[in-house]
């Protein structure tokens, strides 16, 4: 294949891909940040083939304006290696360990950034939300199969020493103690991620659950209510403790249950609520002024891919 030039009209462009574990999607950032064109291709299992797919894609989505192009980013789950643009345990896509990064990069001829997926939403969702001024402390939540958030300082992504920052999933902390694929019980991912939320109600046809639940419970439900209870519980633990270490001025709330809209913020603002008139500390926290819903209606992750 022939690389890409970095010559021609239109320089500075930039192209986002965001992996996951069912599709591949790519938007092209033009020099001030705003998405051109977007792209979107089911995601194929092994190494090779993706990346077979995510080089395709981007010549895709970049079509004409390719010479242009001066760079890649790559949002992935698994672990993920930045400086060396490795990725590892893979696990939807069958993907052990693979250099993505330099292995695109040969493709292409541009440098290639890999990053962790909810790192690469968190810039773009950002971005999307706040606009240009990312001054202080800003926060994604990705309510999405896994639980997991991205953290940002000035504009900077934060990975920390291991690169385990943000893994506020993990966290063993909710009282129902269900068990985690991580091996440990009771992890706030195992009560309010979309995955947990599925197994708790269960829906038809693969129905998104959080909306049925939340219906449901409106309704007067008594499990949908005691369902509830415990999901509202565990996403303002999942709140407060984020607010409470790194305290942003902005928690972003994305992934699918955000999808949600409205009635998973009117869910959240009630759980606050409740806690709030017994603790004066938290109450003057505000966190439920902070909340805001990641756009749902734009490539987030991909744009975000491409300005990391």
């Amino acid at each position: 294949m022939t690389p890409i030039q970095q010559s021609g009209a239109e320089p500075g462009y930039r192209v986002g891909v965001d992996v996951g574990g069912t599709k591949i999607e790519a938007a092209l950032v033009s020099p001030d940040g705003e998405i051109v064109a977007s792209r979107r291709i089911p995601a194929r299992r092994g190494g090779d083939r993706l990346v077979d797919d995510v080089t395709a894609i981007v010549r895709d989505v970049a079509g004409d304006r390719l010479a242009g192009v001066r760079a890649v980013g790559i949002g992935t789950p698994g672990q993920v290696d930045s400086a060396a643009g490795r990725i590892a345990n893979v696990v939807n896509l069958g993907i052990d360990t693979l250099e993505l990064g330099p292995l695109v990069s040969g493709r292409l001829g541009v440098p290639v950034h890999v990053d962790n997926d909810v790192n690469a939403a968190a810039l773009g969702a950002a971005r999307s939300v706040v606009g240009s001024d990312l001054t202080g402390t800003i926060a994604f939540l990705n309510f999405g199969t896994g639980l997991a958030a991205g953290i940002l300082i000035d504009g900077e992504l934060q990975h920390g020493f291991s690169g385990a920052a943000g893994e506020i999933g993990h966290i063993p902390v909710d009282p129902n103690r269900l068990p985690c694929q991580c091996g440990q019980r009771g992890c706030l991912e195992t009560v309010c991620s979309g995955a947990s939320v599925g197994r708790l109600w269960p829906t038809e046809n693969g129905a998104p659950p959080m909306p049925d639940l939340i219906r449901a419970a409106h309704a007067g439900d008594e499990h949908a209510v005691e369902v509830l209870g415990k999901v509202a519980h565990a996403m303002v633990d999942t709140i407060q403790i984020l607010a409470q270490s790194v305290d942003p001025r902005i928690i972003i709330l994305g992934g699918g249950m955000a999808k949600t809209g409205e009635p998973l913020v009117e869910v959240i603002a009630g759980e606050l609520s409740v806690r709030e008139a017994a603790c004066p500390f938290l109450a003057g926290l505000h966190l439920g002024e902070r909340l805001r819903l990641a756009p749902q209606d734009r490539p987030t992750a991909a744009l975000g891919a491409a300005l990391a």
